[in-house]
């Protein structure tokens, strides 16, 4: 059975959604195209498996406290690749 990580709605306005995403070892998002460009920021060291199109894969570290950004259209599931719990924030811009 798939584990799929906790997503909290923090802010949908007009401008922006914000969610917190939090992952226990294993737990993913699930297979997701993002609609809007966005704004990744890593509330703890983040190891990431992104399974990506075309059955690519590949690990990233995401260290806490670091953002980056990624337009929209990118298409993936992130996964858990660590042994401790990992959350982000995502800020979406509308």
């Amino acid at each position: 059975m798939t584990m799929t990580c906790t997503a909290t709605q923090l802010i949908d306005d007009a401008r922006t959604r914000v969610t917190r995403f939090d992952f226990e070892a294993g737990q993913q998002t699930g297979w997701h195209t993002h609609g809007m460009d966005y704004v990744i920021t890593a509330l703890t060291d983040c190891h990431m498996r992104l399974e990506e199109p075309g059955g690519t894969t590949r690990e990233v570290i995401v260290p806490a406290g670091t953002a980056y950004a990624r337009d929209k259209g990118v298409e993936h599931n992130v996964i858990n690749a660590g042994d401790a719990p990992m959350s982000f924030v995502e800020v979406e811009l509308k």
